[in-house]
């Protein structure tokens, strides 16, 4: 099963900020949308970094409560894994697993296109093991 798929249900919107803002910005959009990461973009390129709940945390752990006054692009990480939504979500998920990161932006074509998390592809996983396991009530009820 692809990314594709995923991207289909859930949908295409991804939440962006821009690198300048400062990270008590990124908290609030984090909160308010209940969240866990947002894409930062710069306009040159699809993203530019990603900062989520951890990087919030190490961010504020290491340099205190003045670092919500800090620019995004302080704390950001700047080497974002992506994918396109060709991707293989098992693959995906074995990536997500070994990378131990919850969120891979879907790029096409250098457009970003959507966000992937982690709970997104353990969601869609369950989904496959309901539908294979009804497949296998229902043969055995037909056999």
């Amino acid at each position: 099963m692809s990314v594709h798929h995923i991207l289909s249900a859930k949908g295409h919107q991804v939440l962006t900020i821009e690198p300048h803002r400062t990270l008590s910005e990124a908290v609030r959009i984090l909160a308010e949308r209940r969240i866990g990461a947002l894409l930062v973009t710069n306009g040159s390129r699809p993203v530019s970094g990603i900062i989520s709940e951890r990087d919030v945390v190490r961010a504020v752990s290491a340099n205190g409560a003045q670092a919500l006054d800090e620019p995004v692009s302080r704390f950001m990480t700047e080497r974002v894994v992506t994918c396109t939504s060709r991707a293989d979500v098992n693959e995906l998920m074995e990536t997500m697993t070994n990378g131990k990161f919850r969120h891979i932006p879907v790029v096409e074509d250098g457009r970003l296109v959507g966000i992937i998390s982690i709970g997104d592809v353990v969601k869609h996983r369950l989904a496959e093991i309901e539908a294979e396991a009804q497949a296998i009530k229902d043969y055995i009820a037909t056999a």
